[in-house]
């Protein structure tokens, strides 16, 4: 069923040695980047042990050249490149200090507890607007009834009129949960918590890819809202022992930060079904911990949100199922939606494409998550690029530039952009813009990777449990 994102892992890993090889750094970090994002996927839903621990094995030496490269890159870029701790930043405000250096009322433990957990957190400040989020209008709207509106228009809430506190985001991988997560810390006027857990026993690679990602994410310094991010691991691995104490100490970061929105990715993973036969002591005390948190949410934590976003909504334990106000399905994009990823994600991008070309895009891409166009527009980027690699003949434009053309076409001088380079010329090269062509080609090879097994499992637990997104 999801052979489809080893398959896709596979092309990006072929594709990110072959630029390795050739010293094209800044080319081969995305291809890493998007391979090692497929392989994560694909682990997920892996049951073979033998497969599994051999993509992990593969994962992990991947993970580990991808920080090489980047710490090349950040090395020859104009600024400093990332601190060794992953650029771990405290993500709630400064305590006062009693005489021993602890913040007021801590004890030791709990100090210590808080430091830990500050110091695996990861900030990062998004910038999604919402209408970079295509459709999804129900689950917007809900959203800003949730975040937007208690905050620039407190007066609407009185009497029992009281905002909701709670949203489960559920659907198939790569329908944009966790972006449109993003777009809320961008609105809001709040403190953005994410807590991640890939697996109760989650591994250090995922903690180093968590870090890795967050890397790539931050940007300058941090103004609210931000996005805070801790791994998986960091809650099991780290703290063994701990895990139900760093939920409480965030959960209190986020009350003490209030405003503050906590997200929880991946929640199924840490919230299962109680009682499975491979359920951990530390996920019984993660849950029963996360349980207790929440209850007090929804009644006294007036200014505490918790979004949490799932694949698999059916993995979900009753208890915490129920501890959602709002249970929302985030489905596939509909062909408008689709359209608009397109333009999105192309951005700035020199292109040729028509709106009529947009709409053929849109209808073309069926069955396609907005991971699944993510992914594609990606590779379509670097098609004009392949073009000049592989180009027999180029034109001097007016602007004394050089780009690839045919044999035919008035001015074509034969030549490479090796012999242009060879000549002091490289500056001069530039790439074609994108065509529809392009896309065209790209699609060819490309598969949706959600099924429509999965969407039948999220539309039932709609029917259940859920509503529209």
């Amino acid at each position: 069923m999801y052979s489809n994102f080893k398959e896709q892992a596979i092309e990006y890993v072929k594709q990110a040695v072959q630029e390795d090889n050739a010293g094209n750094y800044a080319k081969a970090f995305p291809l890493y980047m998007n391979a090692l994002e497929y392989f994560r996927t694909h682990l997920k839903y892996e049951k073979n042990p033998k497969i599994k621990e051999a993509i992990t094995q593969k994962f992990t030496e991947y993970l580990r050249r991808a920080e090489e490269i980047r710490a090349v890159l950040d090395e020859g870029g104009s600024g400093p490149g990332p601190a060794a701790n992953g650029d771990a930043a405290v993500a709630a405000g400064p305590k006062t200090k009693g005489k021993d250096g602890r913040g007021e009322g801590e004890d030791g433990e709990q100090a210590k507890l808080r430091a830990g957990l500050n110091s695996a957190i990861v900030r990062e400040k998004p910038n999604v607007k919402w209408n970079d989020v295509a459709g999804l209008e129900s689950a917007k709207q809900a959203l800003q009834e949730a975040v937007i509106l208690p905050v620039k228009f407190p007066q609407f809430f009185v009497g029992k009129r009281r905002p909701w506190r709670a949203f489960l985001l559920y659907g198939p991988p790569g329908t944009g949960k966790s972006y449109l997560a993003k777009a809320v810390a961008t609105e809001a006027d709040s403190t953005f918590f994410r807590l991640s857990r890939g697996d109760v026993n989650a591994s250090h690679e995922d903690g180093a890819f968590a870090c890795l990602e967050g890397r790539r994410q931050q940007v300058g310094k941090c103004q609210l809202p931000f996005l805070c991010s801790i791994s998986s691991s960091d809650l099991v691995s780290k703290w063994m022992g701990e895990s139900e104490k760093l939920v409480s100490n965030l959960f209190q970061m986020a009350r003490d930060s209030a405003p503050s929105i906590i997200f929880v990715d991946e929640i199924d993973s840490l919230c299962g079904q109680r009682g499975e036969g491979n359920e951990s002591e530390a996920s019984r005390r993660i849950k029963t911990e996360l349980l207790v948190q929440m209850q007090g949410v929804g009644h006294n934590d007036d200014k505490v949100l918790v979004l949490a976003a799932t694949n698999t909504p059916y993995a979900l334990d009753q208890a915490i199922r129920r501890r959602f106000d709002k249970r929302i399905y985030i489905p596939l994009p509909d062909a408008k939606a689709r359209q608009h990823m397109f333009k999105v994600h192309l951005g700035d991008t020199p292109h040729n494409l028509a709106e009529s070309d947009f709409e053929h895009l849109g209808r073309k891409t069926e069955g396609f998550s907005g991971s699944d166009i993510s992914v594609c527009v990606k590779d379509v980027l670097f098609e004009p690029v392949r073009k000049t690699q592989d180009a027999m003949f180029f034109i001097k434009t007016p602007s004394d530039t050089w780009i690839p053309c045919g044999p035919k076409q008035p001015g074509a001088v034969q030549t490479t952009m090796q012999d242009l380079a060879a000549k002091g010329l490289a500056s001069k090269i530039t790439p074609p813009p994108i065509s529809k062509t392009d896309f065209d080609k790209v699609l060819a090879r490309q598969r949706p990777t959600v099924s429509k097994g999965d969407l039948g499992v999220h539309e039932r637990f709609t029917k259940e449990f859920g509503e529209e997104g």
